[in-house]
């Protein structure tokens, strides 16, 4: 309220009580009941009961006075609620009625109604007015709102400072979730992140920040079709149907999958390894070329470090690259199976993963200018951030407790 109620209550004779009309509405909007707003802004309980009703004459002297609306109604679209499916609501939740009746009665889903309960009941004693939730939801309505991430420089801060370390924004979602479980004002979606990515003219992120998401793109394009794989090798190998159930479900570690990425007109590559059930990255340097004997040879000197139980079986596509896998096989015991042709669902975590690499491998560029020590700072990199499926603990952490395990 803009104004300060009376300390001295007599009577004033006939004045027009405009500012103390809207702040009468202004509460009733907020929930309180007539009687209260009426004392707090110093009116008579019937001059508003006549504010909110209108009146008929009792003499003849004394004209019908219509009732007066705080805020004139709009239309809103059939996809919200209405005035009188709120006081259906309201009738029925007196009644004690269960959420689903309700919403079968209206037509609506039972989170819709549950809803708006929640949201719009009074803050204080708990009671769902169907009118004072109408004013509740229609004072939610104008747009544009105040942006969490422009309006809290915190949380622009730090998710800033992730996004430049090439954090997905749903990583950082989860994150903040973790590091501020107390402090509601952090925790956004990740559409919001990618919102204040996308949109122009909000200068809530700086745009520059775009480069770092998965695509680098700065504005949204519709899916591509997958591009048409290359022909499958033809080798005796043993099919990925014969590989051990125990690499399937995920429950026993050590079990690869592997694959390229190929660089520039297709004269450089480098292998990646990925471990199903920690999802751990191991990149392969091929500086000769990604002939079946370079791959042979990049492969056997990846994998002879790794503990014997890390060392289960290995699973690719059918690449022409994989043509001496036996005599991988040979030197280090490890079991190589081949995906069916045009499947890469077959190796869901290593095309992932190789998706994740093309943010420091860009398509269309020369992969034999990366040394061996750049490879293992991006592999650590890849290894350090948080990860969805595994409850965004990080690939490290997953290995170092199956490791001390």
């Amino acid at each position: 309220m803009d104004f300060e109620v009376r300390k001295i209550r007599s009577p004033q004779g006939r004045k027009k009580l405009t500012r103390e009309r809207e702040a009468y509405f202004q509460l009733m909007q907020q929930g309180m009941s007539s009687r209260e707003a009426c004392r707090v802004v110093g009116i008579d309980r019937r001059t508003g009961l006549k504010w909110r009703n209108g009146s008929q004459p009792y003499v003849r002297r004394t004209k019908a006075a219509p009732p007066i609306k705080a805020v004139p109604p709009s239309p809103i679209s059939s996809r919200y609620l209405c005035e009188a499916e709120r006081i259906y609501i309201a009738d029925r939740f007196r009644e004690k009625a269960t959420i689903r009746s309700i919403a079968a009665a209206l037509g609506r889903s039972p989170s819709t109604v549950s809803r708006e309960i929640q949201r719009n009941r009074h803050p204080v004693n708990g009671q769902y007015r169907p009118f004072a939730a109408q004013a509740r939801a229609a004072s939610r309505r104008p747009r544009p709102k105040p942006r969490k991430i422009g309006e809290n420089p915190v949380l622009r801060d730090y998710i800033q400072d992730r996004l430049s370390k090439r954090w997905s924004p749903e990583q950082i979602v989860h994150h903040l979730r973790r590091d501020f479980p107390d402090h509601p004002e952090m925790h956004v979606v990740h559409e919001t992140i990618y919102q204040a990515l996308y949109v122009q003219g909000r200068g809530e992120l700086r745009r520059q920040l775009t480069k770092s998401l998965r695509t680098g793109r700065a504005i949204r394009v519709p899916r591509r079709q997958a591009q048409q794989r290359r022909p499958r090798y033809r080798h005796p190998m043993v099919m990925i149907s014969e590989r051990p159930a125990e690499a399937e479900d995920r429950a026993v570690p050590g079990h690869w999958e592997g694959d390229l990425i190929i660089g520039k007109n297709h004269k450089s590559a480098i292998g990646t390894l990925v471990e199903r059930t920690t999802r751990y990255v191991l990149l392969l340097h091929l500086p000769d070329g990604w002939g079946t004997e370079a791959v042979r040879d990049a492969l056997i000197d990846t994998v002879k470090n790794l503990p014997a139980h890390l060392k289960r079986s290995l699973t690719w596509d059918q690449g022409c690259e994989m043509g001496r896998h036996h005599e991988f096989t040979l030197a280090t015991d490890i079991p190589v199976y081949f995906c069916d042709p045009a499947s890469p669902w077959q190796r869901g975590s290593n095309e992932n993963t190789n998706g994740l690499l093309r943010q420091y491998f860009p398509k269309s560029t020369h992969l034999g200018n990366h040394n061996r020590a750049h490879l293992d700072a991006v592999a650590a990199e890849l290894n350090g951030r948080p990860r969805k499926t595994l409850s965004w603990e990080t690939p490290a952490e997953r290995l170092s407790k199956l490791l001390a395990a």
